[in-house]
């Protein structure tokens, strides 16, 4: 599974399963270019975020899709970054879209994380180099600023994902294979995946799956919903050879609200976390550690000096074989936090990305030895870049 973004949840885990990585970047070429994935618009108004400058609120009602696409394709910019002083040229290219007035432009992490002189053409031609003003690899959000002028910029909308629902229609615009201003269109496949970060060690959650034809070239460009609203950032998709095959993910537009104000003030987002590895209780799994149902997270290990690590969380303490697999016995069993139940890693990172922030408290309730006890975290700041 070809997966791209960053984690904008919180704890450190090992999750079995599909293999997850952005889409590449290809050489820029005379021939039609590759491009990367594209990202989302901003509208915000649902969290407050509303993009200095928008020049019209979303229409109450759906659009066709030849007015969503006249409606924001000269708010959808291409990004170029070329790398000079190689014998080979290999600029990469993906999409963006304008998020205010000022001149920010949002776009994937991973189509500028290579260095190099970044460019943005708009629908018009006409091209400014970007100053990266910072980006979080671990939600694959970058943000870059041009100084274009207020006549240039037509912000996008960012709507509220947290409304989209499974069968809900939607539209992509970016550039794939060099193709700019392309529109696809399809459907919510599903919601809250998780996919694995660029970090390769921590996760981003409360991914949207999508059936939206989205190639490279694509990444950085806007997801938006049937009333022109932008309401993920596309990042990745899933393929054997790297082109599509139905499976496309984005980044929501509520990640975006909450990530991308802090960058624009702060050149970073400080990700809370909280500092534990382990598994999801499967029903093999239950059938050993002896709990009556197969849910729940297993701490395995504790992080050292970790938030669950100074609230005394606890990790496995031996391993058992049952029919040839190792499995891990002995550490605490996560089934809740605040009050929200546990069924998977995922519930946790998902309320990490959703509602907390370094500093705040998480009540964690566990089941030891059979016993169920709460605990109270402090969440720090997630550990390196």
């Amino acid at each position: 599974m070809i997966l791209g973004g960053a984690i904008g949840a919180a704890a450190m885990l090992v999750v079995m399963g599909l293999v997850i990585a952005p889409l590449p970047a290809e050489p820029a070429q005379e021939a039609p270019t590759t491009y990367i994935q594209g990202a989302p618009a901003f509208q915000g108004g649902s969290y407050g975020v509303r993009t200095a400058g928008a020049a019209e609120l979303a229409p109450p009602g759906e659009l066709s899709l030849i007015e969503i696409f006249e409606r924001t394709e000269s708010g959808t910019v291409r990004v170029e970054v070329r790398r000079e002083g190689r014998v080979i040229d290999t600029n990469g290219v993906g999409s963006g879209f304008v998020f205010d007035t000022r001149g920010h432009i949002i776009t994937n992490s991973h189509v500028v994380d290579s260095g190099g002189r970044v460019i943005v053409t708009f629908l018009d031609g006409s091209s400014y180099i970007a100053r990266v003003v910072g980006d979080d690899p671990y939600t694959d959000i970058a943000v870059l600023k041009v100084d274009a002028g207020e006549d240039r910029a037509s912000p996008l909308l960012l709507g509220d994902s947290s409304n989209l629902k499974v069968g809900e229609q939607i539209a992509a615009i970016g550039n794939p294979f060099g193709l700019s201003g392309s529109m696809t269109s399809g459907i919510v496949s599903q919601l809250g995946r998780l996919l694995p970060a660029n970090s390769g060690i921590f996760q981003i959650p409360d991914v949207i799956q999508t059936d939206a034809a989205i190639n490279p070239g694509n990444s950085g460009g806007p997801l938006l919903n049937m009333r022109g609203e932008v309401v993920g950032i596309n990042t990745a998709i899933q393929s054997g050879t790297g082109e599509f095959a139905g499976i496309g993910f984005a980044i929501p537009s509520r990640t975006l609200a909450k990530i991308v104000p802090s960058i624009i003030r702060d050149g970073e987002y400080q990700h809370p976390w909280l500092g534990v590895s382990g598994r999801d209780i499967d029903p093999d799994l239950a059938g050993v550690l002896g709990v009556s149902e197969a849910k729940g997270f297993l701490v395995v290990s504790v992080v050292e000096d970790s938030p669950a690590h100074k609230a005394g969380l606890r990790g496995s303490t031996g391993t058992v074989m049952i029919e040839g697999i190792e499995r891990p016995v002995g550490g605490d069993i996560i089934v809740a936090v605040d009050g929200i139940e546990v069924r998977k890693i995922d519930d946790i990172l998902i309320h990490l990305q959703r509602q907390k922030s370094v500093g705040d408290e998480m009540m964690v309730e566990v089941v030891r030895d059979g016993k169920s006890g709460t605990f109270t975290l402090l969440l720090d700041e997630r550990p390196g870049r």
